[in-house]
């Protein structure tokens, strides 16, 4: 798979979108005999207020630029959130590429080396940071003693399709793999996705069937913050909140995960620490 379909397409992310959304949903009669997975695209050109040659063309990639008013209208058709509208608004408005490529933000040995020492300082709280291409870059101890795959040098994205043990980490394994994916869609850069991550992408596509499955629906919904339940194999259930922050000036996340103060799941992570 090309490099170009690894970041997406305007008419990729219409059709896996219409394959979505049920006439029903839309406000349409359903009807008989449909040979198609939810919309057609002459019902996403009624609902959207254009011509089906128009909506045609978007979706062969004969016209990649249609107006805002136009990428509007198709996001209300295709009945999309507030970060898949965002997303498609970014398909339809990449942003030029500077001749010689785009200048990636700078990360040197001293950044990571005063990051690691940043999440040092966070003894009681699991933390770690992963660069564009999902690598951790850098971790504190007790992430490491929560999961193995949040240690330096560890792809989580990876192993969340294709390490056994994150199926035993994760009751709720689909769940947590479709948000991972999803999330993935908003921060993958549309216009200069990380090479690594490429990489990783199309290594899971042909090595999960349930990362191709995902990645093929073209969900797009941020997760900046939200729970994750984990059956840890020392200390047993944890239910974690986790927060993640844009370290600035580069594309590196700082994931945190905590407990609520003073709950079982408190009491369980600071047994992790003294276990260890």
């Amino acid at each position: 798979m090309a490099q170009y379909d690894m970041a997406d397409t305007l008419g990729a992310f219409l059709r896996a979108r219409r394959a979505l959304v049920t006439p029903e949903q839309a406000g349409l009669p359903a009807g008989a005999r449909r040979r198609v997975p939810g919309l057609r695209r002459e019902e996403v050109a009624l609902l959207a207020g254009i011509s089906p040659e128009y909506y045609l063309r978007l979706e062969q990639g004969r016209n990649r630029h249609p107006s805002d008013r136009i990428v509007t209208a198709l996001a209300a058709a295709l009945l999309l959130d507030q970060d898949a509208a965002a997303y498609l608004h970014r398909l339809a408005r990449p942003t030029p590429t500077p001749t010689g490529g785009r200048q990636r933000p700078r990360t040197g040995r001293d950044d990571h080396a005063g990051l690691r020492a940043l999440l040092d300082n966070w003894p009681g709280t699991p933390a770690y940071a992963h660069g564009p291409g999902g690598r951790v870059l850098a971790a504190n101890r007790l992430a490491a003693l929560l999961c193995p795959h949040y240690a330096v040098g560890r792809n989580p994205l990876r192993a969340a399709f294709l390490a056994p043990d994150m199926r035993r980490l994760y009751p709720q394994w689909d769940e947590m793999t479709a948000k991972v994916v999803s999330g993935l869609r908003t921060v993958l850069d549309v216009d200069d996705a990380d090479p690594e991550l490429l990489e990783t992408i199309r290594e899971l596509t042909l090595a999960s069937e349930r990362f191709a499955t995902l990645w093929a629906r073209r969900e797009v919904r941020r997760r900046d913050t939200g729970r994750s339940r984990l059956d840890h194999p020392v200390v047993g259930r944890l239910d974690l909140r986790y927060e993640k922050l844009l370290r600035p000036g580069t594309r590196e996340l700082i994931v945190v995960y905590y407990p609520d103060p003073d709950s079982p799941d408190a009491e369980r992570q600071l047994r992790l620490l003294e276990a260890s």
